[in-house]
């Protein structure tokens, strides 16, 4: 099983999934980990042409295009079942979870800490950590 985490560095976890620049993609086996790889992910920098509308009394993100970008930056962790992030908008956990991936929103920042927390499973989601 792999799961993904944003990450910047590899060592901690971005505070926001759409502004992250890689996914730290760990490949578990038996209870353990076996491998890690950095893979780059697309985000708001590479979007920033690219239009942005609030659809009134909708959740962030959930326009069309929105989704369309949520997408692509989730295409990089198809393989994927779990993502670890500290935030992220309601569009975008919508979008990975529909297509397979359970987003864990945690406030836990060190990359090893909440790879240690989900092995022994005591990683709680926090949902109040959606915007």
């Amino acid at each position: 099983m792999k799961i993904a985490i944003i990450t910047d560095d590899g060592k901690t976890i971005s505070p926001h999934f759409g502004r992250a620049q890689y996914y730290l993609v760990v490949t578990l086996e038996n209870g353990k980990e076996v491998s890690r790889e950095m893979r780059p992910k697309l985000g708001h920098a590479q979007f920033s042409g690219e239009p942005h509308v609030e659809i009134p009394g909708q959740p962030h993100g959930m326009d069309p295009a929105s989704q369309s970008r949520h997408s692509r930056m989730a295409a990089a962790i198809h393989d994927c079942r779990v993502l670890l992030a500290c935030g992220m908008g309601m569009g975008a956990f919508q979008n990975l979870e529909g297509m397979g991936v359970t987003p864990i929103l945690t406030n836990i920042r060190e990359v090893d800490q909440a790879i240690a927390a989900y092995l022994n499973g005591k990683l709680e989601h926090q949902p109040e950590r959606l915007h």
